[in-house]
């Protein structure tokens, strides 16, 4: 039942066709799944990943218009990182953010590679991490949106998870996850304490949580821009099965067993109220859509197809539509 990295980075947008400009036009990934949110059909969910959809490469966002505004806090995921492959990426992204008006950070280092700290137009708290490919594997480029292949995004890379007192997250993570303790490094706040990291799976900015706590900060309040969940990889159905039983065992309080039909998934809450998801590598986006045409049609599960024409009338029309 070990975990394989992470699998996807879910966060909230209120304007999904600016969202995807700034997805797909500015940082090149690729709109692979336009689908709905399951839970509430009305709104838009949109999935951004590498060229095939491979699990660990996609961001994805749920479309609420009437989104207010993030206040940053604990009990949050504070940062979601993007993979590059060397330094010399990073020169292109900070020349191109200037070139497109993305404000960024200078080039500097965590936890000894190259990152660059940078925000989408909502104030989502996104960086480049180097990637040197002896981890996890990279994602496969999209290069159909301009951006030269040796400079893509190629995978998501380490999450931060912000908390008022860490120890209890450190011991989900390592206890209960089967995360291992492989360092720290210096706060950005002083008087705080170190930014612990965990990793899984094979390694890399792929597998790793990075702990920040935080003892100054209000809860978040979550908005537009704002992280709902990390969801981490589950490689095989049959460990995917004994996940919630184990959890329950555990004395967490779980969503049970849910088939979203592109993987199948499993919520829990740690102590600090951040919403985990355990997800299947398989059967993947291409499952209902040929790859050559991902992301181009409204795409709904099976059990939401009969729902068809009263879904796509209630939602707003976009312009990706177009």
């Amino acid at each position: 039942m070990k975990l394989e990295g992470i699998h996807h980075v879910s966060a909230i947008t209120a304007n999904a066709d600016k969202n995807h400009d700034f997805f797909t036009r500015i940082l090149g990934m690729r709109l692979v799944k336009k689908s709905v949110n399951q839970d509430s059909t009305s709104s838009y969910h949109l999935f951004y990943a590498d060229a095939v959809g491979t699990p660990g490469t996609d961001m994805t966002y749920f479309d609420i218009p009437m989104a207010g505004r993030t206040y940053p806090g604990v009990s949050s995921i504070s940062n979601t990182s993007l993979r590059v492959k060397s330094g010399e990426a990073l020169r292109y992204w900070a020349q191109r953010f200037d070139e497109f008006g993305v404000p960024h950070a200078e080039i500097s280092e965590t936890f000894g590679r190259g990152t660059l700290v940078f925000q989408d137009f909502e104030g989502s708290r996104l960086m480049l991490t180097v990637d040197d490919g002896t981890g996890i594997p990279h994602g496969i480029p999209w290069t159909k949106a301009g951006i030269p292949e040796e400079f893509a995004i190629v995978g998501l890379g380490p999450v931060t998870l912000t908390v008022r007192k860490s120890g209890k997250t450190a011991e989900v993570l390592t206890e209960i996850l089967g995360f291992e303790q492989i360092g720290s490094y210096s706060p950005k706040v002083e008087g705080m304490q170190d930014i612990l990291v965990f990793s899984t799976g094979k390694g890399g900015p792929a597998g790793e949580i990075h702990l920040e706590e935080r003892t100054d900060l209000p809860p978040e309040r979550p908005g537009r821009g704002s992280v709902h969940h990390v969801a981490f990889r589950v490689k095989t159905y049959e460990d995917y099965s004994k996940w919630n039983d184990y959890l329950l065992s555990k004395g967490f309080m779980t969503s049970g067993e849910v088939d979203r039909y592109y993987f199948k998934a499993l919520y829990f809450r740690e102590p600090n109220g951040i919403l985990f998801e355990l997800s299947t590598d398989e059967p993947g986006f291409a499952t209902d859509e040929p790859l050559e045409t991902l992301g181009e049609k409204l795409a709904l599960p099976p059990f939401l197809e009969p729902k068809r024409a009263q879904i796509e009338a209630s939602l707003r029309p976009l312009e990706i539509n177009r």
